[in-house]
């Protein structure tokens, strides 16, 4: 639209644009792009009136710059959620030889820390902003990451670890609220595709530890005295080269691009006038006009009627009880929270006792196939990462197909995941092997890309970062149970493979549970 308001035909009073805005068109997909996707009062009223106000506004700026450097900026977080739990697979073997250490106990560590990471700066985000958990997360992963190369033994390394973890766990719960809050509805299906930051950093971790490790690594052995560290550094070149990376763009998030805070967090904290005027910063950056005023927001509040109980709306976002109440205030809003925690628990606890032991699984199937060398080992796991990029577009060209969306994309992906995952089991060559994980790689980014997206559009933003950090906290729990399990399972047979490919399946058919579809909706 070109301006806020439209005139009636006979010229009397305006209308406000939230009235027509049921009418205004996806000239992306084609589609009707609606206010958003409560059909109830699940949503306060005023706060929701608000929302409308700055969805047409940020309609108005447009997909420009500011978007798309937060579209690379934003996607460090989904590069460094993905580089460090595969870091504490890929650097297993090398650093099980020279510590002599149970293989689930780093992988525990690593999860001990984002179980931490996701419920400080999910549910922090809301109560502080978004703006210093996006600047402090990759910070403290960098850091404790160049730290954890330098390990003298297996507990100052399972300690950094876990320090490194708070701060890798916090990035996905803001970074997808915080993109998701400055792009146009129609452009919502880039938080899909920004799963390719997901695939870029599995493979560049794999492609980084395939070399090192591989040349720098001393051979397996059951001998502590075997295996000094003079002989073994290639997986400590990997923490500090991929340590120093998140650095550098920790750099890049805080001195080349200057984020401006979420309006959506600003009118829930009942500042009207700062959100305001961080739509028209962010429209002179784009170097378009910002038509919406403050006196917008403050008439269109007075007009939605009283707020919902829960909320004392200047104070409310001060408590985080609050906001995890407004996230089971009505029937359904309370099974929409509740299926997401429970979909991403059980990928979680899927995902991480498969990918956790993935290395080790190549190299003890390679063993027995003849070609279990780390060489062939890493090499494999890097053409797995590969085989994932293309997952992420497809995912975000998938979720705006009619009669699929986010929903049917995200059953279908899980299912032939799992099938995938099952088909593993069959291999009778290390190369079947690599082929069977090659199609699990590719569709379990699709699964992903969905995930990631389906939960931040679905919670409003008020409560966005509270209800990002549950479903993280959720995966992460699982997460931490996956190893446990391990250490007293056989890893070595096909068990964990069966238990996870069912537990993706039930996380598919819950998709269909879901009662709120985000295809052809504007996000609150």
């Amino acid at each position: 639209m070109d301006s806020k308001k439209i005139t009636a035909p006979d010229g009397t009073d305006p209308i406000d644009f939230v009235d027509v805005l049921d009418t205004k068109q996806n000239n992306d997909s084609g589609s009707e792009l609606q206010k958003d996707i409560y059909d109830d009062d699940a949503v306060d009223p005023i706060y929701r009136a608000k929302s409308h106000i700055l969805n047409e506004a940020i309609q108005e700026i447009g997909m420009g710059r500011y978007q798309w450097w937060l579209f690379v900026v934003a996607g460090f977080g989904w590069f460094a959620d993905s580089v460090w739990p595969v870091v504490s697979g890929l650097i297993l073997t090398p650093a099980v030889n020279e510590f002599q250490f149970r293989p689930p106990f780093l992988s525990l560590a690593a999860n001990m820390g984002f179980l931490v990471g996701a419920a400080f700066w999910g549910l922090g985000c809301d109560l502080v902003g978004r703006r210093w958990a996006f600047n402090i997360t990759l910070f403290i992963s960098g850091v404790f990451a160049i730290a954890a190369g330098g390990s003298p033994n297996f507990t100052t390394l399972a300690v950094l670890f876990g320090i490194l973890g708070i701060g890798v766990g916090g990035n996905l719960p803001v970074d997808s609220a915080v993109f998701l809050e400055f792009i146009p509805g129609r452009n919502q299906y880039l938080l899909t595709i920004m799963s390719v930051w997901w695939a870029a950093g599995q493979l560049l971790a794999s492609l980084l530890a395939w070399p090192l490790i591989a040349n720098f690594s001393c051979p397996e052995t059951t001998n502590q005295e075997a295996c000094p560290r003079s002989q073994n550094k290639g997986w400590r070149y990997v923490m500090f080269l991929l340590g120093g990376l998140m650095f550098l763009l920790w750099v890049i998030r805080f001195f080349v691009f200057r984020l401006l805070e979420s309006p959506r967090y600003l009118v829930g904290q009942g500042k009207d006038h700062e959100a305001i005027k961080v739509l028209h910063e962010v429209a002179a950056f784009n170097g378009k006009t910002c038509t919406v005023s403050v006196e917008d927001l403050q008439k269109v509040g007075e007009n939605a009627g009283s707020p919902m109980k829960v909320n004392s709306f200047a104070n409310v976002s001060r408590t985080s009880w609050i906001h995890i109440k407004r996230l089971f205030a009505t029937k359904k809003m309370a099974l929409s929270t509740t299926l997401l925690i429970s979909q991403w628990g059980l990928i979680g606890l899927a995902s991480t006792l498969y990918n956790s032991f993935l290395p080790f699984l190549f190299a003890s199937k390679g063993a027995v196939f003849g070609d279990g060398s780390l060489n062939i080992t890493y090499r494999n796991t890097a053409i797995l990462s590969l085989t994932g990029v293309p997952g992420a577009f497809l995912a975000g060209w998938a979720v705006d197909l009619p009669f699929l969306g986010r929903r049917g994309t995200l059953m279908i992906s899980c299912i032939v995941t799992a099938v995938l995952l099952f088909g593993t089991t069959t291999a009778r060559s290390s190369n079947a092997l690599l082929g069977w994980n090659c199609g699990y790689s590719f569709c379990s980014n699709i699964m992903y890309g969905v995930l990631y997206a389906i939960s931040p559009e679905i919670f409003p933003a008020r409560d966005r970062g509270t209800g990002n950090g549950l479903t993280a906290l959720s995966t992460r729990v699982f997460g931490v149970l996956a190893p446990i399990i391990a250490l007293y399972a056989n890893i070595e047979t096909a068990v964990p493979v069966y238990i996870s490919g069912a537990l993706i399946i039930l996380a598919g058919f819950i998709s269909l549970l879901l009662p709120f579809e985000p295809r052809g909706h504007s996000s609150l």
